[in-house]
């Protein structure tokens, strides 16, 4: 129906114009009927004319007006034929010219040109059957035959045509629609490779920055071991920039390189181990890093490479060596502080008769300077024993805020006038005033063991300077060792100007016993005792020396918030007693001892030598029993659990512990005295009668 609406349109367009030209041929054949056939041409130009405008504003029945226009053509032309002959007319060729120009030009399917021949085939039999007397019938038939022949060859070659020319169009259509389809194809194609170029760019890209910016070294090899590709951060471990390293071979880059151990590494990776190794590299500068190196084999494009990723692992081993250091010296101080207490109490024995020696019998002199010098003897083996536990961290420490700066002065004018004219002292104290939480004593010790280490390594003079400053260590540590918390620390540094400490026994210095001066000038314990009170206090210490330039300790301790306070020890006035005191220790000397020191005294003293034998005395004799002494580490039941039991009986039994050093599980609630061995009599007295006169009020000498 679109097309007969199309040709329709078309029909009224050429037709009108072409109906007006064909008056000439009249105008030759017949000038008689020109006039004539010229107003039949006009009347139908201007119907063709109204009927066009009319079916472009209707836009409907295409089929009515393509009807119409066939009957006013060939109205017009039976009027003529009419008129110029009848039957025997020439312009019988009229019809012939219209089957033409509608069937040959006019692209109609059959049923619609069978309906249009019908109607101009009637238009020019019937009005000629009607109105025409036939007088000669061989030209009618001639004139019908022809018309009808001509009419049935136009519609034949119209249906063949109109075949040929659907086909064609189909043709056409397909070949439009699969030239369409392809420039789709094309079309997506093409976006597909812009895309695929694109995303390939992307993820070479992605993976060129990846491979840039990864916080790992990574070197690819070929399979001599040279380096083809490197990335930034492998260049920046190694101290080069760009891309410097490739076509270097990695064995130049080995500290210790060993070319048949670096071929043996290699083969074993090309042959599809995956290997971790551990290896020392040189810098640019010259200077060397520890690398952990994980290798693989990868294959590309037919070649075979070996994929390295390298991470440096220099402060990992600084940090494992500090693990490794600080459970050596856990270790040794366990060991040293089971020995101190053992050891403390045969010095508490050998003290405490001392004492009584002296005190209470009747020697000449020349034995009484031989207890003497037993009884000088066994002190300073209590003073090495202190540090010992200082060490082990098994002491009972009394744990104040202070001022650093006043422990560091108050040190400082121990040595005024002590250190030779050659050395220098130097002071160089933060302005803020630093508190921390700590015994005054023990961190005295450490300044003052630090001093004289750092005079004794300086015989031909030099400097010693003493700093403080506080930091504050957050998660990004860069200048401060790896192993520390993070908080507000002041930092304490005692350097001095000396001879410095090798390299290979620097790990050593803090190992009790350990020491580099000559025999009879140290026992080695002084920076061990150190080390252990830094660690009592929950700090650290650092060193660093290098020869002839002298060595710097950096003592790391926590900033408090709390405020200094002064404490004052009350006076004791009378040490004499005649109470009742039960004491329990495992160790007979030590048992004997306690035992004559207070009946000396005044006191009734009743003994046991293990806790479940203390436990049935105390049981029976609770109510005369006014104080008990004890030991911490014994067989059977430990000082804890007798203090539990014996709290049981009697919960306002008044408790002194004496031992080489305190039990964390013992608590200031559990006990009113600790007394750390060994001790002198009068310590032991004082604290005993002080505590039964306090009538129920906690002691603070615990």
């Amino acid at each position: 129906m679109e097309t007969i609406r199309s040709f329709t349109g078309l029909l009224f367009l050429i037709g009108a114009p072409a109906i007006l030209l064909l008056s000439l041929l009249d105008y030759f054949v017949t000038p008689e009927n020109f006039r004539t056939f010229l107003v039949y041409r006009l009347v139908a130009t201007l119907l063709y004319v109204t009927l066009y405008f009319i079916f472009k504003r209707v836009k409907k029945y295409p089929l009515f007006f393509l009807i119409m226009g066939t009957v006013i053509v060939s109205s017009m032309v039976e009027l003529m034929i009419l008129s110029f002959g009848g039957h025997q007319s020439t312009y019988y060729a009229g019809m012939i010219i219209v089957f033409i120009f509608l069937f040959g030009l006019l692209p109609f399917s059959l049923r619609i040109s069978l309906l249009l021949a019908s109607i101009i085939y009637a238009i020019y039999l019937i009005p000629i059957l009607v109105l025409d007397q036939i007088t000669n019938m061989r030209v009618f038939m001639n004139n019908n035959i022809f018309l009808f022949a001509t009419l049935m060859s136009v519609l034949i070659w119209r249906h063949i045509n109109y075949k040929i020319h659907l086909k064609k169009l189909s043709l056409e259509y397909d070949l439009s629609q699969e030239q369409k389809q392809l420039k789709t194809y094309s079309t997506q194609l093409e976006e597909l490779v812009q895309q695929r170029t694109k995303e390939l760019a992307i993820s070479e890209k992605w993976h060129r920055s990846i491979f840039d910016n990864a916080t790992e070294g990574i070197m690819v090899l070929d399979n001599n071991g040279a380096i083809v590709n490197v990335n930034k951060m492998a260049c920046d471990l190694h101290g080069f920039t760009g891309n410097a390293l490739a076509g270097v071979n990695i064995g130049l880059l080995e500290v210790k390189a060993d070319k048949e151990k670096i071929n043996e590494r290699l083969s074993r990776i090309l042959n599809g181990e995956t290997l971790t190794y551990e290896t020392e590299h040189y810098r640019k500068d010259g200077e060397k890093v520890l690398l952990e190196i994980s290798s693989n084999r990868i294959d590309s494009e037919g070649q075979t490479y070996i994929q390295c990723f390298c991470r440096d692992i220099t402060e990992k081993k600084k940090i494992q060596e500090q693990l490794i250091h600080s459970q050596k010296m856990e270790s040794v101080g366990a060991l040293a502080g089971g020995i101190a207490h053992n050891f403390n109490n045969i010095l508490t024995t050998i003290l405490g008769y001392s004492e009584l020696l002296i005190e209470y019998s009747n020697l000449d002199d020349s034995s009484k300077q031989k207890v003497e010098n037993i009884e000088s003897s066994a002190r300073k083996a209590g003073v090495m024993v202190s540090k010992l536990l200082g060490f082990a961290r098994r002491e009972k420490h009394e744990i104040l805020p202070l001022n650093l700066h006043h422990v560091i002065n108050d040190s400082v004018k121990l040595f005024e006038g002590v250190l030779d004219k050659k050395i220098g002292l130097k002071i160089n104290l933060c302005s803020n005033n630093p508190i921390i939480e700590g015994d005054p004593n023990q961190v005295e010790q450490v300044i003052m063991n630090l001093i004289v280490n750092a005079k004794d390594a300086m015989p031909d003079g030099g400097l010693i300077t003493i700093k403080t400053d506080i930091i504050e260590i957050g998660k990004d540590k860069t200048d401060t060792p790896a192993y520390i918390e993070q908080g507000k620390y002041v930092v304490l540094t005692v350097s001095d100007t000396g001879c410095g400490i090798p390299k290979n026994i620097i790990n050593k210095v803090f190992d009790p016993f350990f020491t580099t001066k000559e025999k009879g000038k140290g026992t080695g314990l002084g920076l061990a005792m150190v080390y252990g009170i830094v660690k009592d206090h929950r700090g650290y210490i650092s060193v660093q020396s290098e020869i002839d330039k002298g060595t710097i300790f950096d003592i790391y301790l926590p900033v408090s918030e709390r405020v200094v306070h002064r404490v004052t020890k009350p006076q004791i006035f009378s040490i004499e007693g005649h109470e009742n005191i039960l004491v329990v220790d495992d160790d007979k000397d030590v048992l004997n001892f306690i035992k004559d020191i207070l009946e000396t005294h005044g006191y009734t003293v009743t003994s046991a030598n293990n806790s479940l034998t203390a436990i049935d005395i105390f049981r029976n004799l609770s109510g005369k029993i006014s104080l008990v002494i004890t030991d911490v580490l014994m067989p059977l039941m430990e000082g804890g659990e007798l203090i539990k039991q014996l709290k049981e009986i009697k919960p306002d039994i008044k408790i002194i512990i004496i031992s080489g050093y305190s039990d964390e599980k013992i608590t200031k609630d559990m006990v009113d005295v600790f007394i750390r061995k060994p001790f002198e009599s009068i310590e032991l007295l004082s604290a005993v009668r002080r505590l039964l006169d306090a009538q129920g009020r906690r002691s603070p000498l615990y």
